[in-house]
């Protein structure tokens, strides 16, 4: 029986004379990639020290595809799937439906559209939208990803100081538009990670590893849910228009320089991992989230009276939430650091 998908078997090395040596390729894989004699293949040394052999026309030839018929899957589901088939690495999507359901079926679409960077409708007909996207996983870098999901949350924050320091509320009167923004980094961040573990080719234009890979995507995880606070606080601001930094408890808004401060910091080691740096960045931000925890005792323990308490009480616990995922985000930092050192032994 041939060697078939999925399988393994032992096949022994060969040598050649001088310094080559050879083993041979399993007949049926041969057959399958439609190879002949002397094609060439892409050999790659991986660092785990195992040898990748790969037709060289292999990835120019796979476009994933995928067909929904919204008749077959639950009602107002159809953004889901299709959010489930982005960041799964579809490249194509086909969205079967009733034409008499035609405009609930296209908000879907349209609202998938912006949650979403690179899918485009290329074809829309009775009972048929065709979707393709145009961005090439490999294309964007994901440090620049991550760099714009961090511009937008630090942006936020302060735009939200210089409403505190009497600024109109003007300046975060798009904080919904900058959420979304970090919401599609996330989605476009995790949908390339995908590809990648299955691609050596997406693997190596954007010059990462697969463990590296994952901790971008925690990276950018962290960032998201930064940003949902972020985005507590401006929603904390909008709806008590009478506070200013003289009504609100100064302790809060006195960390949010420090938080500023150490996620720069730790933005910058995402390529320096300078382990000294990003271990005072953290001790920064704990050290903050410690006089942040003493606050909110002593508001609840001496303050209950204050007309503005829980408005306090919120505002520092998403500066703390602020602080806990930044540490979290220096903890991944780490993991690379050593994960990019580790030395690899045989027993």
């Amino acid at each position: 029986m041939g060697l078939g998908p999925g399988e393994q078997e032992v096949r022994k090395l060969q040598s050649t004379g001088g310094s080559t040596f050879t083993v041979s390729l399993p007949k049926p894989w041969v057959v399958e990639q439609q190879l002949k004699s002397r094609d060439s293949l892409r050999v790659d040394w991986r660092p785990s020290g195992a040898l990748r052999i790969t037709p060289l026309n292999m990835a120019e030839n796979l476009v994933n595809h995928i067909t929904f018929d919204a008749n077959n899957i639950s009602e107002n589901s159809l953004h889901d799937h299709l959010m489930g088939a982005y960041i799964s690495g579809a490249d194509s999507i086909s969205i079967l439906f009733d034409t008499a359901f035609r405009k609930e079926y296209s908000a879907q679409v349209r609202r998938f559209l912006r949650s979403t960077r690179g899918f485009e409708i290329i074809d829309e007909k009775e009972g048929l939208i065709e979707l393709k996207c145009l961005i090439n996983a490999g294309d964007m870098p994901l440090h620049a990803s991550l760099n714009r999901m961090y511009l937008q949350v630090t942006s936020l924050i302060r735009d939200i100081i210089s409403v505190f320091d009497g600024e109109d509320r003007e300046y975060i009167s798009d904080a919904d538009e900058r959420e979304s923004e970090v919401d599609a980094l996330l989605y476009l961040i995790e949908r390339q990670v995908r590809i990648l573990l299955g691609s050596h080719i997406v693997s190596t234009k954007l010059n990462l590893s697969r463990i590296q890979a994952l901790e971008y995507a925690n990276l950018a995880r962290s960032l998201e849910r930064m940003m949902d606070h972020a985005y507590t606080i401006c929603q904390l601001v909008i709806e008590n228009p009478r506070i200013t930094r003289n009504l609100a408890e100064a302790t809060s808004l006195e960390q949010l320089p420090e938080w500023q401060s150490a996620l720069k910091e730790l933005m910058i080691n995402i390529r320096t991992r300078d382990s000294i740096r990003i271990e005072h960045a953290r001790k920064q931000l704990k050290d903050a989230q410690q006089i942040l925890v003493l606050h909110e005792q002593d508001l609840l323990a001496n303050h209950r009276q204050n007309e503005w308490m829980a408005f306090d009480l919120s505002l520092s616990e998403s500066v703390r939430r602020l602080c806990a995922y930044s540490r979290d985000f220096g903890e991944i930092l780490l993991n690379l650091k050593v994960s990019s050192e580790m030395q690899r032994f045989h027993n």
